[in-house]
């Protein structure tokens, strides 16, 4: 589950003015996608793992007026010139958080209304902070949408039996697809409910049956030294599909054997994990690159993006796309092997990050 937090805090804004609101935060982690992506956009099979380094934090708590507070880095309204203005602009694009607790709060009214789920006339506000780096795939909107829809569960005294748990990484892409027209696939959605390291399958059959896919928990505290390289002055990455689905809506066989491929790949990359054959988990994480490049081409993927990817390449390193671009994440076989490709990639200008694998309190203290 999403880390919880419940404290009180000294506020007038509560029902009457004189009993500080309880505050309730639920936290969702960054993603990356370790084996299989893009194809959870496709019917297809990925395994991702959540990671500790970065996440988008919401909370919530009872008020008069129902209340959706901008981020001050995020969502600014106030700039110190029209030059700063261009600056922010260029490098954080134009829709902060705010759309999206707008829209989640949207879709959830509408899916309780729908499904018969009453819920009580409180209003609240409803605030967010974030340190996933924008614009580099890492399923950030994702992230926010998530933990903004576990903050009203919680606030309105859900569970997973008003929403079932499998359904919910369905909700949370039915706010980006339906409410803000992003184009995405259920795994990172999948990734922040469940967290650790998942393997996730998304055959059309499961999901015309059952609604969702097949979700499987791997061992994530057994993986290997993980890294991630992005760009330190990202442009917006979301273009990185190209026409690869529309391509795909017509029945291209290209790209239909690709998204099988991907597929067969996971499965391969699962195997390995679990016998943690770490030479084998990286190759297959580089042939799940070398088969990206090919279906998507390298106008597509960026010069940024293969910069990124031939810096661990020249030192015969594991590496592949963690999501839509702007990153790359790879494993290394030593802290010490990572410590080196660390100074490789500073030295050119990327910045990087080694990742610490987000293992869900509930799982953790049932392993201890």
């Amino acid at each position: 589950f999403l880390r919880a937090g419940i404290e009180h805090v000294d506020s007038a804004d509560d029902m009457n003015g004189t009993l500080a609101p309880v505050v309730i935060t639920r936290r969702a982690h960054a993603r990356v996608g370790l084996v299989g992506n893009p194809s959870d956009g496709f019917f297809g099979k990925t395994i991702a793992v959540s990671v500790a380094n970065f996440w988008a934090e919401v909370s919530i708590h009872a008020s008069a007026k129902l209340r959706l507070i901008p981020h001050p880095l995020n969502d600014p309204n106030e700039f110190g010139s029209l030059g700063d203005l261009h600056g922010v602009s260029r490098k954080e694009g134009y829709q902060g958080g705010l759309i999206l607790l707008q829209a989640t709060c949207k879709k959830f009214y509408e899916y309780c209304s729908s499904h018969g789920i009453a819920l009580t006339k409180r209003n609240f506000t409803l605030r967010y902070t974030t340190n996933i780096p924008r614009q580099v795939g890492l399923a950030g909107s994702s992230a926010i949408v998530t933990a903004t829809t576990h903050c009203l569960l919680d606030f309105f005294g859900l569970t997973d039996r008003d929403i079932p748990k499998e359904m919910q990484p369905g909700f949370v892409l039915s706010v980006e697809m339906e409410e803000l027209f992003i184009q995405a696939g259920l795994q990172d959605r999948v990734i922040q409910t469940y967290e650790g390291c998942m393997y996730m399958d998304f055959s059309k059959e499961l999901i015309e049956k059952q609604g969702h896919g097949n979700y499987v928990r791997l061992p994530e505290d057994k993986l290997p030294y993980l890294w991630l390289a992005y760009l330190a002055d990202p442009s917006n990455s979301g273009k990185i599909h190209s026409s690869v689905k529309a391509r795909w809506e017509r029945g291209d066989e290209e790209v239909i054997e690709a998204m099988k491929q991907f597929a067969a790949l996971t499965d391969k990359g699962r195997d390995a994990l679990e016998r943690e054959d770490w030479e084998e988990f990286g190759c297959v994480m580089s042939e799940n690159f070398r088969l990206r490049r090919q279906l998507y081409g390298d106008d597509c993927l960026g010069a940024s993006n293969l910069a990124m990817i031939s810096v661990a390449q020249e030192e015969n390193i594991p590496v592949k796309f963690p999501g839509s671009g702007g990153a790359v994440v790879g494993m290394c076989q030593s802290e010490e092997q990572r410590e080196h490709l660390k100074a490789k990639y500073e030295s050119k200008g990327f910045v990087f990050a080694c990742l610490r694998p987000h293992c869900p309190i509930a799982h953790c203290a049932g392993s201890s």
